[in-house]
């Protein structure tokens, strides 16, 4: 130890020696520490003694698997929606010791809510007491107080910067200790238990120290905060200097400015400037011109400057500070956003602050730059920080890559928070959010800001008022309120929207593509971004478990996987995670294809592209919590849709009769660098064996940047299909790589007359009883009679958010599997997955519960079930029964000239069963079938609490008690 302290003094003394450099003495490494659950620390004054326990910082305690175990008594931070999980007998298992796996989030390794200790020593020469220290943590949780050789510095509570303090009157020669005390608790200042800055829904409300830690040596004249105003009409960047000098002087300013991370090279040439700093900390403003080959910065050329500041009194360089910041300008015009006066569409994704690994963001680049690379894959060039602010690198990452970002206040001030009604929160949120501009406002990336997410109380005037604030404090950004949903009041003097109501799919009628979101925006005038869209679920992966290595552990997927074995289903886990992505990504594409056709529509922001860990377990994510790949969309296929230019089309539906004639009118949209002219769009119609039925070449001039430009219509003439049809309608962009495409299907007006060899009923009576004791064949058809299961509600589109977090909701379903090569489907052209034919028969078709089935039971077509109740569903299956066979529907399936696709799919069935191959494997008995309709489900659902969200927690101890 007495070697580490030789180690720094001597680092302070070469330090003395390079005036004007970043001179930081690093803290990290082991540090002695205490827990202080029963909050004595302070009275027994362990500021003043030695600790004795060890941890390493930065880090931490929930990673370093040190806090309380988890127990059904944990105090956790966030609010639970559904409390069955306490009370129903299902799940008793797992509510004990040793097996306690909770559904709502994930699990940390431990868990501590209250103050943490931590304890450094070092050593500083007497040569260097002259200067002045700072010990800076750059990212602490939450509140910390420092002391140093026992004396108390203060004490600071941020959620989105670094706590920095002024240690030098507490120095002195030879040995120091360092005691800080780091309160991760909710107290006066209480920004919403659901708030993702702290809760245990994302990152945890964990208890450290993350980031660079260490002290600050500035010598006693030096630059305090330089802020950059880009004026790209006026080539020029204005510079506001806030410098620290003990008296009024007049100083000389020298900088330069060089860009550093782009094709072309551009250098500002020097420029010295003498200024007057008239007090103790005077902030003074000059402008440094840019040129004529001045570089801008946006998501194409992300063209950063480095501009190097000296300070001089005379010929002595008294400090030395590089700032980097992008020549931009990003505003809102009407209904559109500009960057640098080019139309541009936000297509964004929330950060949920989810980090499995670590509990905690990342503070290194690379991190960040890995994450935003994939965001970039995708075709997204917006993030919003739902309720949070990202550390300094992921704005750094931002700036070289090129991406858009809307950091919040960490706050979503509801469910036992508030705004407007005079609580230490109101200030707080100014506060966060000024030191969110002082430390991160010169980054270019850092386009838009809100209070945060969906608050309750007197909102309407003190959001309005904050708005007002920041539009006249910092025009270098654009400022809405907060974030919402479509039921909160609107905030007037927003300069955009981030709202729902204009989002989602009107799949209560056939899917069409002509519709858009037009009548939902017409009372803004400012552009409309969508907030939170999408969040269509898919079924666990459970091959992810296994990621799980560091902070987290995930005992809810274990949970859903055991549950899912528990109902004699463990072998279909993948098959429902494949198929219900699949379906997952149609909702998808077709929601933003919605967006891009809107006129005056201005973005969305996904909720989210990868999975959100929390609020029940909500795996909306295209990609898992570790920003990867589950695999049923790749990042090529899903920027066919999602990408800089887009070609789409509106078309009436997606389902014909061979008498019908196919016509699409085709659009663009284009936010690329550059109007487009002469493009020539190439179009196929492939049949089912993928070769092509139709094509042509549709040309158009000037294609302008923005939505809705005109590329032509096709018409198709469909009389060539004799049979059932696949087909893929395939657009392509000539001399791009540019394409999108859409599934059409295609069915004979005309139907061959069906066998009368099969017995066709839509109830259970003696009749059908006497045909399969006489070795019969019967087509039940069981539409409105299903009891076992007519609780579970069947919508075409799968889970919204998931069914835990709205109380089970509807719907409760996510698509459903078959397989495709089952002669019952030969001449029903299918995937093994929900495709948009399936909306005609599925959509609020009743579904069968199958739990007294024999456990190797495996229906036809098989709807897959929440995760959070797994019970096996059926829509349509086979079987022996006695001497006879049947095939019972739950969907209304009959010969029906109206509806053509449940008629084709009947035809197809009834086909099958008047062949020779209709010989079903397994053998039920006939009461299975009769339960059906006259029992109701022996597992159901029930909240066993209907209080409001915040009240949903049983009295843990009453519980325990029982």
């Amino acid at each position: 130890m007495r070697a580490y302290f030789i180690c720094i003094s001597l680092c302070f003394l070469l330090c003395q020696q390079s005036v004007g450099q970043d001179l930081f003495l690093d803290l990290k490494g082991t540090w002695r520490f205490a827990l202080d659950s029963t909050d004595r620390g302070i009275q027994e004054k362990w500021f003043a003694k030695n600790l004795l326990q060890e941890v390493e910082l930065p880090g931490s305690l929930t990673e370093q698997n040190i806090g309380n175990e988890i127990s059904l008594t944990t105090p956790w931070t966030g609010s639970i929606y559904d409390s069955s999980y306490y009370f129903h007998p299902r799940l008793a298992k797992y509510r004990q010791p040793g097996n306690l796996k909770i559904p709502f989030w994930l699990t940390p390794l431990k868990h501590y809510v209250g103050p943490a200790w931590y304890q450094h020593d070092f050593q500083l020469a007497k040569s260097a007491l002259g200067a002045e220290f700072i010990l800076h943590l750059e990212q602490p949780h939450t509140e910390t107080t420092v002391w140093v050789n026992g004396k108390e510095v203060g004490s600071q509570n941020s959620m989105v910067v670094a706590h920095n303090f002024a240690i030098t009157p507490y120095l002195r020669a030879g040995d120091n200790t360092i005691s800080i005390r780091v309160d991760n608790r909710v107290k006066e200042i209480n920004v919403g238990p659901d708030s993702h800055s702290l809760t245990d829904h994302t990152q945890g409300n964990w208890n450290g120290i993350i980031g660079k830690i260490g002290i600050r040596k500035l010598q006693p004249i030096h630059f305090d905060d330089i802020q950059i105003y880009p004026d790209i009409s006026g080539r020029q960047a204005t510079i506001r200097l806030n410098t620290t000098v003990p008296e009024a002087r007049q100083l000389e300013v020298r900088y330069s400015a060089e860009s550093f991370n782009s094709k072309q090279q551009h250098r500002v040439a020097l420029v010295s400037k003498s200024l007057a700093f008239a007090s103790a900390s005077d902030t003074v403003a000059f402008r440094m011109d840019m040129g004529k080959d001045m570089l801008l910065w946006d998501e194409f050329d992300p063209n950063l400057y480095k501009v190097t500041l000296r300070l001089y009194e005379d010929d002595k360089l008294l400090d030395e500070r590089a700032v980097t910041f992008g020549m931009r300008e990003f505003k809102a015009v009407g209904r559109d956003f500009y960057i640098n006066g080019r139309k541009t569409f936000l297509r964004g994704t929330c950060d949920n602050a989810v980090f499995p690994l670590t509990g905690y963001p990342p503070t290194d680049e690379e991190s960040w730059l890995r994450i935003f690379a994939k965001i970039k894959e995708y075709g997204l060039n917006h993030v919003r920080y739902h309720s949070w602010c990202p550390p300094e690198a992921a704005f750094q990452a931002a700036d070289k890559i090129g991406i858009y970002l809307q950091p919040e206040g960490p706050s979503w001030a509801n469910h036992g928070s508030s705004l407007g009604n005079g609580e230490p929160i109101d200030q707080y949120i100014y506060a966060e959010t000024n030191r969110m501009a002082k430390y991160f406002g010169n980054y270019a990336s850092f386009c838009m800001m809100a209070y945060g997410n969906e608050p309750r109380g007197n909102q309407v005037p003190y959001l309005t008022a904050f708005v007002d604030y920041w539009k006249a404090k910092d025009p270098r950004r654009l400022y809405t309120g907060a974030s919402v949903g479509g039921s909160w009041p609107v905030i007037p003097n927003n300069e955009f929207m981030v709202r729902a109501g204009a989002r989602g799919l009107d799949w209560n009628r056939q899917p069409e593509s002509i519709s858009d979101f037009s009548d939902k925006i017409t009372q803004f005038n400012v552009p409309f971004v969508a907030h939170e869209m999408g969040q269509y679920c898919v079924f666990p992966n459970f091959d992810e478990i296994k990621k799980y290595t560091g902070a987290y552990r995930a005992k809810n997927m274990e949970l859903f996987e055991e549950d899912l074995h528990d109902h004699h289903m463990g072998d279909q886990g993948k098959a429902f995670l494949y198929a219900s992505g699949k379906l997952q990504a149609l909702a998808y594409k077709s929601e933003i294809e919605r967006a891009l056709k809107t006129p005056g529509y201005s973005g969305f922001q996904l909720l989210s592209l990868n999975d959100y860990s929390g609020q029940g377990t909500a795996l909306v994510g295209l990609l898992d919590a570790f920003w990867e790949e589950k695999g049923y969309i790749t990042a090529s296929e899903f920027k066919r849709f999602c990408d800089t230019t887009v070609l789409l089309i509106r078309a009436p539906k997606f389902t014909f009769t061979n008498d019908e004639t196919l016509r699409a009118d085709v659009e663009m949209a284009h936010y690329g660098k550059e109007v487009m002219s002469s493009v020539a769009v190439k179009w196929r119609l492939l049949n089912k064996d993928r070769q092509p039925y139709a094509h042509g070449i549709l040309r158009a001039e000037d294609i302008q940047i923005g939505s809705n430009n005109e590329i032509g219509t096709i018409e198709v003439v469909l009389d060539g299909l004799k049979d059932a049809q696949e087909m893929k309608l395939e657009f392509l962009l000539e001399g791009t790589n540019i394409s999108n495409d859409w599934d059409l299907y295609v069915y004979p007006k005309s139907l061959p007359k069906l066998s009368e060899e099969v017995y066709y009923a839509n109830e259970i009576n003696d009749s059908v009883k006497a045909v399969l004791e006489n070795g019969g064949k019967v087509f039940l058809n069981l539409s409105g009679k299903i009891k076992k299961g007519a609780e579970i509600v069947q919508h075409y589109l799968p889970v919204f958010w998931n069914t835990s977090w709205f109380k089970m909701r509807p719907p409760h379903t996510l698509g459903f599997i078959l397989d495709k090569s089952h002669l019952a489907f030969s001449s029903f052209p299918t995937q093994n997955y929900s495709t948009l034919q399936w909306w005609e028969v599925v959509h609020k078709a009743q579904v069968m519960h199958l739990e007294d089935f024999p456990p190797s039971f495996r229906p036809l077509m098989q709807p897959i079930d929440t995760w959070f109740m797994n019970r096996r569903l059926a829509q349509i299956f086979e079987a022996k029964v006695g001497k006879g066979k049947i095939m019972v529907s739950s969907a209304d399936l009959f010969d029906n000239t109206e509806k053509m696709v449940s008629r084709q799919l009947y035809h197809s069935l009834m086909n099958y069963m008047s062949s020779s191959s209709f010989e079903p494997k397994e053998e039920i008995d006939f009461k299975l079938i009769e339960d059906l309709v006259t029992q109701p489900s022996k597992l159901t659902f029930d909240t066993y609490t209907k209080s409001s969200p915040d009240e949903l927690k049983p009295n843990i101890n009453e519980f325990l008690q029982q």
